[in-house]
């Protein structure tokens, strides 16, 4: 179809813009033929016309369909170009948050600015092993492919990693080692992969520093090369660098640094060992300070230098070379410290004893006055003289930058060779993967030489990546086998031919260097006459004659001519050069010694960066003279040469190309510039590799993707069964022009933007097809709701008008009721009415009535008042007025009597002066005179009579004083009582007075109580009345409380109740860390113990002969012995040293550590043995001396020696308790020396104590053992009758035993002398047979002759006391006889009394007897103390004994009790049955007779008896050779394990312990034979994974512990072990079950493992559901399922065939679960990292297609009967996985319910699920940006692990809950198939 058919209204199109680069835009029209103008609307809204240009007519680029932006491949994309490259990566960018994306068989990285945990360990398992397009862009994707095609194509392989400056070259290249070395591993112990990494700190230490754009910029390309051996496993690496940019040692720009390594010397200055380089600060030194920031935040320099010292110290740099190299780097500080004085314009000196230089000369080791002179002089040499001539300050100054900068560069060369050597391998290398880290192309404003040879090495990598690119699409089409033109592509041939060619810019550069005064300027003139209008890739600046223009394949770049001859050059004064090597300092000639040979252009480097390259691909041969002639090659001449090296190399090898883009430049995380990232993608060849791509076929799909995606495009009658011709038949039909596809074999391609009108075409017939279905369904769902509705709506009308008329009857009745119920209630309320109205009247008008009487009598009453008031008051008014009148009156007449009187007066005094006036008085007098007289008569008369009266009175008077005289004197005494009354009075007054005062007080403060009491009484009314009030309002509130309360008390039961559940899960969590925890220290030491028998077995091919004296330990030993037991045959004292030194510590500690402890129990038993014994004797003499009477005679022989061994056993202990004391306490010493984690390595000091501790122990303890066997046999001698043999020779009595041991007081020869006896007993010969390996035979024999000659020399010695002892022994034996007589007589006694005096019977007559035998040895030895002593002392001991053997006894006698009653029982029933048989005549008439009584069929006790001879062959047929398939099917589940624990139970009953540990240790050693040898197969593991936990449930059921025996039955009580506690044995057994179990997980993984992506995702379960998308260039895995491909039905199928084969083993239902579980968990886990890692596979439909897979697990689940075993909660995380997927994604309740719904999922799972969210059809929706933002912030305090992905190595802990049997032993038969005829029933 033509082009601009797609141009269509509503098409999208991209347009250029000035600040966006491109912006999207949609027509609003259709585009016709010859239109000059589109209409188009932007994404703001805006309309707009785009103009097309009039020449070449070009549309705007068409924009991808939604479903195509954020593809993994940019050549998945329908549309090619700039544009849609790079909104591709801008969406991947920003909105997934994904920074690496495929182009074609490039990897765009771009840097996010931000550590991501995208890198760790689990995702490199994730990518491991994994196809380059199944999982998503990574760095490790490409790492894999790269080793994979290196081990599939037996060919080299490169990683070119390229890009500008703080694009992240450095930290890709570091990733892809990584990989590498973490997939690898190393071929030796030598840790190569760990020295790999390792040098990266030391490099980017010396060669890294921070710019503008980057704070750790790699300042020089490398290449390294990580070699493999033929099992691809790293031996080891080889690094070459390029253009070290050593002007950055003297110069560095604003806010720039020099290299890393010179701030972290100044940050350490402090530290001891760097005093002596006197370093200081920074700032201090010229070199550190001129860019103005010393310090990287964030970073340390002083732990960066602890990091770059550890990194040379793993690579084999001594500490004596660091120090060299940090005394050189000092050294250069110091250098640049150096001050210049002038002198003149031409020469300048430096000030004497200059501290710098002083510094400087003291640290290099060189003289300070030639090294002075020559920085301010150099010599000229001439034809025929040599000057010395002074130079000027300038030139001084550059001569000490170009000697730093020279020094620099051999310091970096030697490091760099010394990192070599450590990297190099002595193995031979099979093949390589080389990383090349090297700069991408560079334009800045001034670009000089140093930009030059970077952008020349870019052109030359730019053309291996097109030839690569082109060659790899001419491949792909040759392969399908369709016509092909050539590709036309931009080839940069002509550049490098200008710069590199004859006469280019590189050759004029040389030829311009060789001229005596050549200049810049003059070779600026020979380019422009050489190439300006010959070469249109060179041109000249139209303003500039100093600089030209080469236009390379990314741009057009303009140099700088200034500084091109000089960098070339770059000279150093010879002089200088030679005073360095003639230092002292013996590193600093190493760095010079070797300059004239050495190949590296470090002699001859730009000012800017040097290249060190010593080792090339194909080194050549050296010829004569080629050294001088190589040193003098220009630093362009070598860099060009290293350059073809390189290009060899990698034209040899396989490229992988990783292109690392800086999104801006401005650090700032996850920000991307358009304009920056076009920069690079044009330089980078990014976007070449698209038009070389688009310009083909770049689109591709295999027949059955294309079929499975464009099904929909063809009718019934279309398809064929031939998809290649039904997709031929249907492209004819869609597409006309033919060229635009073609049919390859397997593929079909298309040209660019066929795929996206054929997605159109597809959208439109889906829409097409939506609608249809639309209609039609909701036509239907109309119909159906019609029909429903009407249906509804006549029931409804039928049921209302029912209901209407029973309401209208209703009605009536109610209305006719109502009237009758109205006329009576009228009634009643009208008469009611009228009653109360007329009651109301009455009441008012008696009301009104005496209203209107009350106020007539209150009005008279008023009149009447106001009356009295007026007569009151006109009386008061008349009398107030009378008054005033009589007032005035009155005072009128005064006045005027007044003035009468006045007028009187004056008459008087007239009158009185004159006669008249006296006459008138005397008249007056004479009267008075008389009346006077007659007054004084009648007074003297009245006088006599008193006179009369007087004389009577004084008579009475003195008769009265007499008496009154008496009364005075009374008085007198009454007055003083009166006075103290008086007083009293006052007193009282006072205190009267008190009392009123206080009673007023009182009554003051009683009045004043009464008024707050009143106050008091209103406020608590009050008060009263508010706490009513709140008491109401408390009440509700306390109802509301209580309620609240219950609320909360039920809220807190609850809260309490998801605590404890929380706390259980938690405590079940810890319970299951420790038991992963235990069980990953059991599968770390299965793996060491493995490890250990693989190394033990090289060891023994290797040692073939064994060194002369050497002594071996007895292979019988050494197979059957095992790390769990504690044999007592231990050998040797000395064990095979090479074995020690091979063993790892971890196989030997547990054994160890646990044997260490029970030597310590044992020790401690010992102990208190000896403190008992020690008591007894001290009671036991005691009482010897109080019954002591007379002297003893002499003590038999044997009596004398057994006390002697005695005291000496006691001796023996004490030593051997102090000894292990002291070992212990060393030991402990030894532990806390040294608390680091090292203490228990190997070789550690503590471990070689503990080693020989143990080992001594061991010794000791099987030796005491010996010993306690010898003293046991001594005393059974003794007590049994035996009678000695007559031939001497032959004689081994434990007479001569127990004299030998006290005769042998060295324990070594006790030992030796036991080791030999044990091997003269050996009497089989086959034995001495099996011991012939390595040599042990011989060495056997040589210890048997050194035995033999001991004991034939101490069997002399011995004679002669033998024969004297052996008359006194005769005499005991025959009183033994007598003694043994009686015993049997009593015995016979015994035996007819009843079965519970018997007991009591013997003990009392063995009391009898011992206590005759006391009287009788106390009368013997009375006159010897120390006899008697002995005496007692043997006696108490034979008493123990005899209690033990009473106590042995009781158990027979309940064993037989028990025996004897079943044995009653079943005589009864067989004479039951006899009797039943015979008639009652026969019984009378037969007489009887005695018959023969057949045997009765034996009862079994289920124990199985073997001999010791055939446990080997027990083991071999039961354990090694037995096939499992065969005793499932045929036998019952768990025989061998029954088997087993019937031997042991007859070895119980035996009380042979060393026959128990010899079997059990033999069991658990073949067990482990048989899972190493046949590990791999499902049903051996599982076979012995069923025994091993049977054997325990055994052990357990039957081991006599109640916790174990409540299940059992009485007769399985009975079976019980009675001897023996193997309890430690169990947890032995629990070890082992807990390997077999997590091999059999692994095993498990391993089937399940290549299943699970394939079935659970990529399989397309649920046909047409998931669609294919268009696939890139990587191939993409399909979901259509084809031949070989594993489906669900496959896993299910595999789950049946595993359940099957457990169940078909007996294993328990309980382990049962726990391993399905596991098997769960590893299926999810798997299927949500690929998941999580597999963009392709996140979308809506295949969330679907996961949750039915899920359902399928399930329900095969239900079917098995394992829903509770937890199975289903390990796939919740997928189950929620794939919810997510299918929810919708775009509100706050969806995010809400997204967060409440992926519990089981983190915060980093969920978010990486929404940003991989890809719709796969238009229909659907990308999750927007703000949504994820919101998903995070309601996460942000969701407190789970940062980690990305599940462990799906994790297992879950194994636990064996008890399973007891219900099989009784005695039943079980043994089949003669497995060859078991040599042991028997018992």
């Amino acid at each position: 179809m033509a082009a601009t058919e797609l141009y269509t209204k509503y098409a999208r199109v991209w347009i250029p813009d000035p600040e966006e680069v491109w912006k999207s835009a949609e027509l609003l029209k259709d585009y016709k033929e010859g239109d000059k103008v589109i209409q188009l609307r932007l994404e703001e809204g805006k309309d707009l016309e785009y103009c097309l240009d009039p020449k070449t007519k070009e549309l705007p680029p068409l924009r991808n369909p939604d479903i195509l932006v954020g593809e993994n491949d940019l050549t998945a994309l329908s549309y090619l170009h700039e544009p849609a490259v790079l909104h591709n990566l801008k969406v991947r960018f920003i909105d997934s948050k994904l920074i690496y994306t495929y182009c074609g068989i490039v990897l765009v990285a771009i840097n996010p600015y931000e550590q991501l945990p995208i890198y760790g360990e689990d995702i490199i398992n994730a990518y491991s092993g994994q196809n380059m397009g199944d999982m998503d862009p990574h760095i490790f994707a490409v790492a894999e492919e790269a080793y994979k095609q290196m081990a599939r194509d037996e060919r080299n392989q490169s990683i070119i990693v390229s890009g500008e400056s703080g694009a992240g070259k450095t930290v890709s290249a570091k990733y892809a080692m990584r990989y590498f070395a973490t997939v690898s591993g190393s071929a030796s112990e030598a840790n190569v992969e760990e020295k790999v990494l390792a040098s990266n700190p030391i490099m980017e230490s010396i060669g890294n520093a921070k710019t503008t754009r980057n704070d750790n910029s790699s300042r020089f390309g490398k290449y390294i090369e990580i070699g493999f051996d033929k099992r691809y496993r790293i031996i080891g690496a080889n690094m070459r660098t390029y253009l070290l940019e050593k002007s950055r040692v003297v110069f560095q720009a604003e806010e720039e640094r020099n290299y890393h390594i010179f701030y972290q010397l100044c940050a350490s200055a402090a530290l001891p060992e760097f005093k002596t380089l006197r370093l200081g600060n920074a700032n201090y030194f010229h070199y550190t300070k001129q860019g103005g920031s010393p310090v990287i935040d964030g970073i340390d320099d002083a732990k960066e230098m602890v990091h770059t010292r550890q990194a040379c110290t793993l690579l084999g740099i001594n500490d004596s070379y660091q120090m060299g190299i940090f005394r050189i780097l000092a050294g250069l500080l110091h250098l640049g410290n150096v001050g210049f004085t002038s002198r003149d314009a031409d020469s300048c000196t430096i000030p004497p004893k200059h501290e710098p230089l002083t510094i400087f000369c003291d640290l290099m080791g060189v003289e300070y006055q030639e090294m002075s002179h020559w920085l301010c002089h150099r010599k000229l040499a001439t034809a025929s003289e040599t000057y010395i001539k002074p130079i000027s300050k300038l030139q001084a100054i550059n001569a000490r930058d170009a000697l730093a900068k020279h020094i620099y560069a051999k310091l970096f060369n030697w490091i760099v060779d010394h990192v070599n050597k450590a990297l190099h391998s002595t193995v031979k290398q099979h093949s390589f993967i080389g990383v090349l880290d090297i700069y991408g192309f560079e334009t800045f404003e001034i670009n000089s030489f140093e930009q030059f040879c970077i952008n020349y090495a870019n052109e030359k990598l730019q053309q291996q990546f097109n030839m690569h690119v082109f060659k790899l699409e001419q491949e792909e089409y040759m392969k399908e086998q369709i016509p092909w033109t050539l590709i036309d592509f931009y080839d940069n041939q002509p550049c490098i031919n200008l710069i590199e060619a004859k006469l280019g810019i590189l050759d004029l550069l040389d030829e311009e260097c060789k001229m005596p005064k050549g200049s810049d300027e003059s070779w600026a003139q020979k380019l422009y006459n050489t190439h300006l209008n010959k070469c249109a890739l060179f041109e000249k600046p139209r303003m500039s004659n100093k600089a030209f223009i080469i236009q390379h394949f990314a741009d057009k770049v303009e140099y700088q001519c200034e500084g091109f001859l000089e960098k070339n050059k770059d000279t150093v004064y010879e002089e200088q050069i030679k005073v360095l090597k003639s230092s002292k300092f013996k590193m600093l000639s190493e760095l010079f010694q070797d300059e004239e040979k050495a190949l590296s252009p470090t002699s001859a480097t730009p000012s800017g960066r040097t290249l060190l390259s010593r080792t090339a691909v194909k080194p050549a041969k050296a010829r004569p003279g080629q050294a001088s002639k190589e040193h003098k090659k220009t630093v362009g001449h070598q860099f060009r040469n290293s350059l073809h090296l390189l290009m060899e190399t990698l034209n040899a090898t396989t490229p992988h190309y990783v292109r690392c883009i800086k999104p801006n430049d401005f650090k700032f995380p996850f920000t991307f510039d358009e304009k920056r990232a076009v920069q690079q993608l044009r330089a980078c060849g990014v976007l070449e590799t698209i038009r070389i791509s688009a310009a083909g076929f770049p689109s591709r799909w295999t027949y059955q993707e294309f079929f499975s995606r464009y099904r929909v495009l063809m009718k019934q009658k279309d398809v064929l069964s031939d998809r290649k011709q039904t997709c031929k038949n249907l492209l004819e039909k869609l597409i006309l022009d033919k060229d635009k596809y073609q049919f390859g074999k397997t593929k079909i391609f298309f040209r660019a933007g066929q795929v996206a009108y054929l997605e159109k075409i597809r959208a439109d017939k889906l829409r097409v097809a939506c609608i249809r279905i639309q209609k039609t369904i909701r036509g239907w769902l109309m119909r159906k709701k019609y029909l429903r509705m009407k249906k509804a709506a006549i029931t409804i009308q039928r049921y209302v008008r029912g209901y209407q008329a029973r309401c209208y009857a209703k009605f009536l009745r109610r209305t006719r009721a109502a009237i009758i119920l109205q006329k009576f209630q009228r009634m009643y309320v009208v008469r009611k009415r009228y009653r109360l109205m007329r009651a109301t009247t009455i009441v008012l008008q008696s009301l009104l009535r005496s209203y209107i009487a009350r106020n007539k009598y209150q009005r008279m009453l008023r009149e009447h008042k106001a009356i009295i008031i007026q007569k009151h008051m006109r009386g008061w008014l008349a009398r107030v007025h009378y008054r005033r009148s009589l007032k005035a009156i009155v005072y009128l007449q005064c006045c005027y009597r007044r003035m009468m009187a006045k007028r009187e007066l004056k008459k008087l005094k007239i009158e009185a002066r004159s006669v008249e006036r006296y006459k008138k008085l005397n008249i007056g007098m004479e009267n008075k005179i008389m009346q006077l007289q007659r007054k004084v008569d009648e007074q003297h008369k009245d006088y006599k009579s008193l006179l009369e009266k007087l004389t009577s009175l004084e008579t009475t008077y003195n008769t009265e004083t007499e008496k009154l005289r008496s009364d005075v004197e009374r008085f007198r005494m009454s007055e003083e009582e009166a006075k103290n009354a008086t007083n009293r009075v006052h007193v009282l007054q006072e205190e009267i007075t008190k009392l009123r005062k206080e009673l007023h007080q009182t009554q003051s403060e009683k009045k004043t109580i009464e008024e707050w009491a009143d106050k008091y009484k209103q406020e608590t009314e009050q008060l009263l009345s508010e706490l009513k009030e709140q008491n109401t309002l408390l009440k509700k509130e306390k109802e509301e409380l209580n309620r609240r309360i219950q609320d909360q008390a039920k809220e807190m039961t609850e809260t309490m109740e998801k605590k404890l559940v929380e706390e259980t899960k938690q405590l079940e969590l810890d319970l299951n860390d420790e038991r992963l925890r235990y069980q990953n220290l059991l599968n770390e030491f299965s793996r060491l113990e493995e490890r250990y028998d693989d190394l033990r077995d090289e060891v023994n091919l290797m040692v073939s002969i064994p060194k002369p004296g050497h002594k071996r330990t007895d292979s019988t030993h050494s197979s059957n012995e095992s790390e769990y037991t504690f044999s007592s045959e231990i050998t040797e004292t000395e064990d095979l040293p090479l074995r020690m030194e091979q063993e790892p510590s971890e196989k030997k500690a547990p054994l160890d550590m646990s044997l260490f402890l029970k030597l310590q129990k044992r020790v401690t038993e010992l102990e208190q043995e000896k403190q008992s014994l020690q008591d007894e004797l001290d009671r036991k003499e005691e009482q010897a001396l109080r019954t002591k009477t007379r002297e003893e005679e002499e003590r038999p022989p044997m009596r004398g020696a057994e006390l002697e061994y005695e005291s000496l056993k006691r001796q023996e202990l004490e030593s051997e308790n102090k000894k292990l004391k002291n070992e212990l306490n060393e030991l402990q010493k030894a532990l806390l020396e040294r608390s680091s984690p090292e203490v228990t390595a190997p070789g550690a000091p503590a471990y070689r104590v503990l080693l020989d501790q143990l080992t001594s122990v061991s010794e000791e303890l099987e030796v005491r053992k010996e010993e306690v066997l010898i003293l046991r046999s001594q005393l059974v001698s003794q007590k049994e009758a035996i009678q000695p043999k007559e031939d001497k020779n032959t004689m081994t009595d434990s007479t001569i035993l127990l004299e030998d041991v006290q005769k042998m007081k060295d324990k070594g020869e006790i030992a030796q002398a036991y080791i030999g006896l044990k091997e003269t007993n050996r009497q089989s010969l086959q034995d001495y047979h099996m011991l012939n390996e390595d040599g042990e035979l011989w060495l056997v024999y040589e210890g048997l002759k050194q035995t033999n000659r001991l004991l034939e020399s101490q069997l002399q010695s011995q004679k002669k006391s033998h024969d004297n002892e052996l008359e006194a022994l005769r005499g005991e034996i025959q009183s033994l006889k007598e003694e043994n007589n009686r015993q049997q007589q009593l015995l016979a006694q015994n035996l007819q009394l009843p079965p519970e005096a018997r007991i009591e019977a013997s003990l009392q007559h063995e009391i009898t007897r011992l206590t005759n035998e006391n009287l009788f040895y106390e009368e013997l030895y009375a006159d010897d103390p120390m006899k008697y002593q002995s005496y007692r002392i043997s006696l108490y001991k034979r008493m123990i004994d005899l209690m033990e053997q009473l106590e042995k006894q009781d158990k027979t006698v309940r064993k037989l009790k028990k025996q004897l009653k079943v044995f009653a029982k079943k005589i009864g029933e067989l004479e039951v049955g006899q009797m039943e048989n015979i008639s009652p005549g026969q019984i009378i008439d037969e007489p009887i007779r005695p018959v023969n009584i057949p045997r009765k069929e034996k009862d079994f006790q289920g124990m199985l008896e073997y001999k010791k001879d055939d446990e080997p062959k027990l083991i071999k047929n039961l354990i090694l050779d037995l096939k499992p398939r065969g005793v499932a099917v045929n036998l019952i589940p768990g025989l061998p394990a029954y088997i087993l624990f019937m031997c042991v139970r007859h070895a119980d009953y035996l009380n042979d312990d060393q026959k128990v540990r010899s079997l059990l240790t033999s069991t658990i050693n073949g067990i482990k034979k048989v899972l190493k040898k046949r590990g791999d197969d499902v049903e051996t593991v599982s076979f012995w994974l069923s025994n091993t936990c049977r054997f325990l449930h055994c052990l357990k059921q039957y081991s006599g512990e109640e916790g174990f025996m409540k299940h059992n039955t009485p007769r399985q009580n009975e079976h019980c072990l009675t001897n023996f506690d193997l309890a430690e044995y169990r947890q032995v057994l629990s070890d082992l079950a807990i390997q077999i179990y997590q091999q059999l997980v692994r095993v498990l993984e391993n089937i399940l493992q290549p299943m699970i992506v394939s079935g659970m995702l990529e399989h397309e379960t649920i046909q047409g559901v998931s669609g294919v998308k268009p696939p890139g260039l990587r191939k993409r895995t399909s979901s259509i399922a084809d031949e070989g491909t594993y489906t669900l039905d496959s896993i299910i199928r595999q789950l049946n065939t595993f359940h099957s084969v457990m169940c078909q083993h007996g294993m328990d239902p309980e382990l049962i679960k726990q391993v399905v579980k596991q098997t769960f968990y590893i299926t999810g886990a798997v299927t949500l990292n690929n998941l999580l890692l597999r963009k392709d596979m996140c979308s809506w439909s295949k969330g679907m297609q996961i949750r039915y897979n899920v359902s399928q697990l399930e329900e095969w689940l239900r079917d098995k009967n394992l829903m509770n075993s937890g199975a289903k909660e390990t796939l919740e995380p997928l189950i929620q996985a794939a919810q997510l997927l299918q929810v919708k994604k775009k509100t706050d309740e969806d995010a809400e319910a997204i967060c409440s719904m992926c519990n089981a999922l983190t915060t980093a799972q969920i978010v990486k699920v929404l940003n991989l969210y890809t719709p796969v059809n238009e229909f659907e929706e990308r999750v927007s940006i703000s949504f994820i933002r919101t998903i995070q912030m309601r996460l942000r305090d969701r407190k789970d692990s940062p980690q990305l992905l599940m462990d799906a190595k994790h297992i879950f802990p194994v636990t064996f809950p008890f399973n007891p049997s219900s099989l009784a032993l005695e039943t079980i038969q043994i089949p003669t198939s497995l060859g078991l005829a040599f042991i028997s029933r018992v």
